[in-house]
């Protein structure tokens, strides 16, 4: 097959991109959709393998691809396709831009990832896994090789080859009696171990040693011999993590002992509940403590090896590499385990005749540690978005951009991601222009070196199109929208992760197109097969569920957008935690909406609580907090008691002007809502000056024309009638 390179007269392959004991994966075309492919290949057994091994080896790739193909989750790897050609098996998978975790501690030279990085990548685990279990599929092998961590921070698990259906109990025995190991030493449950039923909590116990690896840089049993670390996992209660490393957040300690109970039934009750926990741990709620490992975190040893009776196939296994205990240098491929990743490297002279590489713009390679090295810096200006410092973010981004396009190329995909990241920051600063040609620039290049049609290429013109929506060029951006959705649709299918959220941004730009009863058709569709395919209450079908509030606003359909944020709020407030700024969002339209309809005196203690609640979480001055305060003026007014919000919307002016300066919008807002409680008291004079105000800074920044600039000069005038200047009004 390999001589021929063209599997099914269908699936191109182009590049090897990993190799291991059971299988290769390449890099391949599918020529008759066009896009790129992963395509995994089960390899032919030799003579030395009975038949009995080779069928069970076969089964379990199709296991495989049946599973995978089953799932539908951003968190896990999408399968295309399986078939076999020529007597060999084969797999067709997406093609991921990233690392596995394993490669992630490799290449930071065996040392822990960083805190954020870690917590990020339980979080999105636990969804995944979430999801997965509730599909009563178990994966029984997970370990820092499979679980890939994209460049854009997206966490997949990959290698569904052992997985089975929860009520599914005949593949255990097939595998174990022919000496199939059912998982590796390091990651095995001591059910596992033991030869036990394993449901999803063995999936926990696995995922609390990949976190305790990836956190500390050592497995929790970190010994060579592999009866050893069997017996560690059955006997022996791990040490904390902070014995390891001391910077780590109390309660992710907490939660990965308790991952690593050796009981079942004293681990979280399930993924979703994991998930819960590390989410409040993030807010700075500490989680329940659970009854397990941390109450016996000093118990007594391990009883000696000669003792201990493992399972018969358990003699003949071996320890096999964890994450940091590779020899050698870092491999330039990825890990078959992962094998989905279409990594650029540099081109040298030992590179595969057909392989697709970049060739640096240097004439000597550059050095693998000053890659490793930008790939810190860059990795840390991401940290410091999510910290929202986005000007610091945007600094190391500018550095490590200049950096990688002199010794890499401008059009690298590395120097591309950089120039991604500061398009991220320049939008998060209302410097949507520059925004706008950073990610025209970034979508320019990767359609050069990726093609048009890449994942790579697509989101970049996706976020060019966010753009131009927040210059106020919505039919522009819905143009972008429209195209980029047709590909995602004809690549990738309907229901992708990535062609929902085109989708779900399509309506919003609708919306603000006029367009609203497509837009919320639009929306209400997604929502409801995120629903389906992620579940009711996932961050995603949430954020899609507040947009078709919001166009039911827009259609003044007031009581069902009031019932759907209140909805989106309990929900928010379950999964995410009840000071979660996406919580707090959802409550603050919420009173948008009571004041809509009317009920202004429900509003009013709303906005008490939310601006009670932003205060606490991020302080007086906060933009968050303002806007509550802002809302809470407003409703003042509502119910004529104009003096309390006169003085509120004055606080807040000042705030604004002292922090966002005097132009910003929500500036010029509060500035309007001083002028109208002015007004409302009978202090016209003032109210006037106010209203200028207004007006000249709308005209300085929106221009002379703009309906906002008109609206407020229409104020003005109002103000010059009642003060008896009709001409001037009229003028």
């Amino acid at each position: 097959m390999a001589d021929t390179r063209l599997i099914q007269s269908r699936y191109r392959l182009l590049e090897l991109i990993g190799r291991g004991g059971m299988g290769e994966v390449w890099r391949a075309r599918d020529e008759s959709l066009g896009r790129q492919v992963a395509v995994k290949c089960l390899k032919p057994m030799g003579p030395q393998h009975d038949r009995a091994f080779t069928r069970i080896l076969r089964e379990r790739f199709r296991r495989e691809a049946r599973v995978a193909a089953s799932l539908q989750h951003r968190g896990v790897t999408v399968v295309h396709d399986f078939g076999e050609y020529e007597g060999v098996l084969y797999l067709v998978m997406e093609l991921l831009d990233g690392h596995n975790l394993s490669q992630l501690l490799t290449a930071n030279q065996q040392h822990p990832l960083p805190v954020e990085h870690v917590v990020d990548i339980a979080e999105q685990v636990a969804d995944a896994l979430g999801y997965t279990h509730r599909q009563g599929i178990v994966h029984r092998d997970l370990k820092p090789a499979n679980i890939m961590r994209l460049t854009d921070g997206t966490v997949k698990i990959c290698d569904f080859g052992i997985a089975r259906l929860g009520h599914d109990i005949s593949m255990t025995s097939r595998l174990t009696t022919t000496g199939l190991a059912m998982g590796t030493p390091h990651y095995m449950s001591p059910e596992q171990i033991s030869g036990k039923e394993v449901d999803h909590r063995s999936d926990l116990y696995s995922l609390g040693c990949v976190l305790y690896e990836i956190a500390t840089g050592v497995p929790p049993f970190d010994q060579e011999d592999a009866w050893a670390v069997l017996v560690g996992h059955r006997d022996t209660p791990p040490e904390p993590l902070r014995t390891h490393r001391a910077d780590l957040p109390g309660f992710f300690d907490r939660v990965v002992l308790d991952l690593l109970a050796k009981a079942p039934e004293e681990r979280p009750v399930d993924a979703g509940d994991l998930r819960r926990r590390i989410v409040l741990g993030r807010t700075g709620e500490q989680p329940a403590l659970g009854p397990g490992p941390l109450a016996h975190s000093v118990a007594g040893r391990a009883p000696a090896l000669r003792e201990i009776a493992l399972p018969a196939w358990t003699r003949s296994m071996t320890a096999g590499h964890r994450a940091t205990g590779a020899s050698g240098p870092v491999a330039e491929r990825p890990d078959p385990a992962a094998g989905l990743t279409g990594q650029w490297t540099t081109a040298t002279a030992a590179a595969a005749p057909h392989s697709h590489t970049f060739v640096s713009v240097s004439a000597v390679p550059p050095a693998p540690d000053l890659l490793a090295t930008l790939e810190g810096r860059h990795s840390v200006g991401i940290d410091l978005g999510r910290l929202g410092r986005w000007e610091e973010a945007g600094e190391v981004h500018r550095e490590v951009a200049a950096e990688r396009g002199r010794i890499l190329g401008p059009d690298h995909p590395d120097t591309l991601a950089s120039h991604y990241e500061i398009g991220l920051t320049l939008s998060r600063t209302g410097r949507a222009e520059e925004a706008l040609r950073e990610f025209a620039r970034v979508a320019e290049g990767r359609e050069r070196t990726l093609g048009a049609g890449h994942p790579q290429t697509l989101a970049a013109r996706q976020a060019t199109a966010h753009a131009l929506g927040r210059l106020g060029r919505h039919a522009e951006a819905h143009q972008v929208y429209e195209a980029v959705l047709a590909v995602r649709e004809r690549v990738m299918g309907p229901d992708h992760p990535d062609t929902l959220r085109c989708r779900h941004n399509l309506a919003f730009n609708l919306s603000r197109l006029g367009r609203p009863e497509e837009a919320w058709q639009l929306a209400r569709d997604v929502a409801d097969v995120r629903a389906r395919l992620l579940g009711p209450t996932h961050p995603d079908t949430l954020a899609t569920r507040y947009e078709v509030a919001y166009i039911l606003g827009r259609l003044g359909r007031w009581a069902e957008a009031l019932e759907t944020y209140q909805d989106v709020a309990r929900a928010r407030a379950s999964t995410l935690g009840a000071d979660h700024p996406d919580t707090f969002a959802a409550r603050y339209e919420a009173g948008i909406s009571l004041g809509r309809l009317g009920r202004d005196a429900e509003a009013l203690e709303l906005y008490r609580s939310l601006v009670a609640d932003r205060t606490r979480t991020a302080g007086a001055a906060d933009p968050e907090t303002l806007r509550a305060r802002h809302g809470l003026g407003v409703n003042l007014g509502r119910t004529g008691r104009w003096e309390e919000a006169l003085a509120e919307a004055r606080d807040v002016c000042a705030l604004r002007e002292r922090t966002l300066g005097p132009d910003h919008p929500d500036t010029v807002i509060s500035r309007r809502e001083v002028a109208a409680g002015l007004g409302w008291l009978g202090r016209w004079s003032e109210a006037l000056v106010a209203y200028r105000q207004v007006a000249e800074a709308r005209g300085r920044v929106l221009g002379p024309d703009h309906p906002q600039t008109l609206a407020a000069r229409d104020d003005e005038a109002h103000c010059l009638e009642r003060l008896g200047r009709s001409a001037d009004a009229g003028r």
